[in-house]
């Protein structure tokens, strides 16, 4: 059976990817369940962190289900599959939570794409990065030649992405892709995330978009809601909804 799992551990988020019959491959419905795991997790506001993991130790998620975009038109393909996945795994990057994933396997594809998204990775020593598309036909379309050359080095990803080599998780962590390479990957995010009951999730919040908007992670919703976030708590602004409700004009102090 496929699915995308939430469960808590305390103030943890955790989104486990389960598909064991196919290394974690993502199907529609999956892709369905991560998108409304999301909208609550972000609308949520006793979570302080999200971590994703594969279920089962072989595999964190080797990509898209060949067997379900495979049987799609081009059009289908292209407007539906594609983007909608890309549209979602946004939705994942700009979390205002920290996130981590955890890759207690193999993470390959769309796989891969789903841990760039993440602002931080845990990796087990035997699991291994690939962009392996191009041996049935087609490209990288969850960000994997966009997201993923902001975090590795150019010839990294043509590595992957060009020449299907995998990548180690030794040179993961050369590279700063991964945090950390633990045997219990889930485990050692688990601890990571623990680390954040010492931290104020609002001073987290702001920071996250801040480098957001410096690496060009959504720019523009960055710098709109650190500007909405300063403009909120002024006098301004509780005349102006006052004056608004009232009916009268508004006297600003510029306060």
């Amino acid at each position: 059976m496929s699915a995308i799992t939430l469960s808590y551990e305390g103030a943890v988020a955790v989104l486990t990817v389960s598909n064991k019959a196919k290394l974690n491959a993502l199907t529609m419905a999956m892709l369905d369940a991560l998108d409304e795991h999301l909208t609550q997790i972000d609308r949520s506001t006793d979570t302080r962190a999200v971590i994703v993991t594969g279920g089962g130790d072989k595999a964190f998620c080797c990509g898209a289900d060949i067997a379900e975009w495979g049987a799609l038109s081009p059009a289908e393909f292209a407007r539906g599959w594609v983007r909608n996945g890309h549209r979602i795994f946004d939705l994942l990057a700009r979390l205002s939570k920290p996130t981590i994933a955890a890759l207690n396997g193999h993470t390959f594809g769309g796989g891969l794409e789903l841990a760039a998204a993440c602002d931080i990775r845990v990796m087990t020593p035997s699991a291994t990065l690939a962009l392996p598309e191009a041996k049935v036909g087609i490209v990288p379309g969850w960000s994997g030649t966009q997201r993923l050359m902001r975090l590795l080095p150019e010839p990294v990803v043509k590595e992957m992405a060009l020449f299907g080599r995998r990548i180690s998780a030794e040179r993961a962590l050369g590279f700063g892709f991964v945090a950390e390479v633990a045997e219990n990957a889930l485990g050692a995010a688990m601890q990571i995330a623990d680390g954040l009951a010492d931290v104020s999730p609002r001073a987290n919040e702001i920071t996250k978009a801040m480098i957001h908007g410096a690496v060009g992670e959504d720019r523009g919703a960055a710098i709109e809601a650190l500007g909405a976030a300063a403009a909120a708590p002024s006098a301004d602004r509780e005349e102006g909804v006052d004056a608004f409700l009232n009916k009268r004009s508004p006297d600003f102090t510029g306060q």
